[in-house]
């Protein structure tokens, strides 16, 4: 199969999927000078602009905690419940859009890629801060590389800032660190209230900054499975206390610029069936189906 027919079978088959959080593709175009891809109009716009623009206040954390909620439902579809999973490789603020009445449609599967269930596949990706550590290694990546965005995306949320921001001290710098040092310390309530969460609200901070600890684990099988992360957010689920999730980092300084590549890290996976098995009971039935598809 040619290069145009691969695009054009991939873009049909991403244009059959539906999901109320997920942007709409129409249709396309691939005439030889002009190629488009056809979207339904999303009012809003993008989410970053609630979280670091003038509006960042606009909207309240409990409609920012549905928000994610919405958006790890249209992950999970696409990873759990297509005929093909699809790995979107792409998950920002940037791609999630906002519809009129501010429910989240993931958008931009620009680089997503078709695979089949249990395979593994390797990609690039420009959206360095988001991408897991793998990306950055010569070794196939899966699923799992969503999930991990997903969480440098909740600590977002949650901050109403960028993961990383030279503009806080050292120890701030890289929120996601800094969520992890105020957790083992048993301040997380005092970096909620620093960053200007309510009383009222803190419960679903405290929960989102939990299951990002969850989502950006350095092995990708101590990360949870995006229907898992559902029922995390959610509540229905207890959330365990997550392990340090920073292995790649220890030998090297203290505060990591998410700029710099991964890619010299000699440090090696870490992970022990102990700090997996809260989470590996209650994705079985999952996994049971996912392999019998």
């Amino acid at each position: 199969m040619g290069m145009e027919e691969q695009i054009k079978a991939e873009v049909g088959t991403i244009g059959r999927t539906y999901h109320v959080n997920l942007v709409r593709l129409y249709g396309f175009c691939f005439h030889r000078d002009k190629r488009a891809l056809v979207y339904e109009y999303v009012e809003n716009g993008s989410l970053n602009k609630y979280l670091f623009g003038s509006q960042n206040r606009d909207i309240e954390l409990g409609k920012l905690h549905e928000i994610a909620i919405g958006t790890a439902k249209g992950i999970a579809y696409l990873h759990e419940e297509c005929q093909q999973r699809i790995i979107h490789y792409d998950i920002k603020p940037e791609n999630v859009l906002l519809d009129v009445n501010l429910e989240p449609k993931v958008a931009d599967f620009g680089l997503a890629k078709l695979c089949n269930r249990g395979s593994n596949v390797s990609v690039n990706t420009n959206s360095r801060g988001y991408a897991a550590p793998e990306m950055w290694k010569p070794y196939p990546v899966t699923h799992k590389c969503d999930v991990y965005s997903f969480g440098i995306l909740l600590f977002e949320i949650v901050g109403r800032r960028r993961h990383f921001d030279d503009t806080y001290n050292e120890s701030q710098q890289w929120f996601p660190k800094w969520t992890w040092d105020m957790f083992e310390n048993n301040e997380l309530s005092v970096m909620l209230s620093l960053c200007g969460i309510e009383e009222k609200d803190k419960e679903k901070a405290e929960r989102m900054s939990k299951v990002a600890l969850w989502c950006v684990q350095y092995s990708p099988n101590d990360r949870p499975l995006m229907s898992t992360v559902v029922k995390m957010l959610e509540g229905e689920i207890e959330i365990s206390a997550p392990p340090f999730p920073f292995q790649n980092l220890e030998s090297r300084k203290p505060y990591f610029s998410p700029t710099e590549s991964l890619a010299d890290s000699d440090t090696t996976s870490w992970q022990t069936e102990s700090s997996r098995e809260a989470i590996i009971k209650t994705e079985q039935n999952t996994l049971q189906i996912e392999k019998s598809t």
